[in-house]
């Protein structure tokens, strides 16, 4: 079965959201990825952030839960499992940026450009693409 991992990163009470400049249909989503065969999920949230993002010294707070999805509702084939972690981000960051994944885990063609951006949560999140939006309610912050 194909694994998915999920990070709700926080920096206070801020949550980071992504878009995709040069494909905006992809809605507003959450740094996500694949878990390479065999590997831990907890080591693919660390690593799959950190490319999405540029963001260093990133922390698991709490792992939130997996869930299994049938995929073909989205137009992908099979079963996937993604799993949803709570990462804290406690370092010195711009309110917007732009950032690029040099090698996208998913296999297409790099660089991936992301705009990145905090927003006030939970009332400033805005609707999440997809199934980006699961475990939302279980993320916990501490100030």
């Amino acid at each position: 079965m194909n694994e998915k991992v999920v990070a709700y990163i926080t920096l206070g009470e801020r949550l980071l959201i992504l878009s995709h400049p040069e494909h905006p249909e992809a809605g507003i989503q959450v740094p996500s990825g694949t878990v390479e065969e065999g590997g831990p999920p907890r080591d693919a949230v660390l690593r799959e952030a950190q490319e999405e993002t540029g963001l260093v010294g990133l922390e698991i707070r709490s792992y939130l839960g997996s869930r299994d999805y049938d995929m073909s509702c989205f137009g992908a084939l099979g079963v996937q499992k993604w799993h949803f972690y709570h990462l804290e981000f406690r370092g010195e960051s711009p309110e917007r940026w732009r950032h690029c994944e040099l090698r996208p885990s998913d296999g297409s063609p790099g660089p991936i450009e992301f705009e990145l951006s905090w927003v006030s949560f939970p009332d400033g999140v805005p609707d999440l693409a997809g199934l980006y939006d699961d475990f939302l309610s279980q993320i916990e912050i501490s100030v």
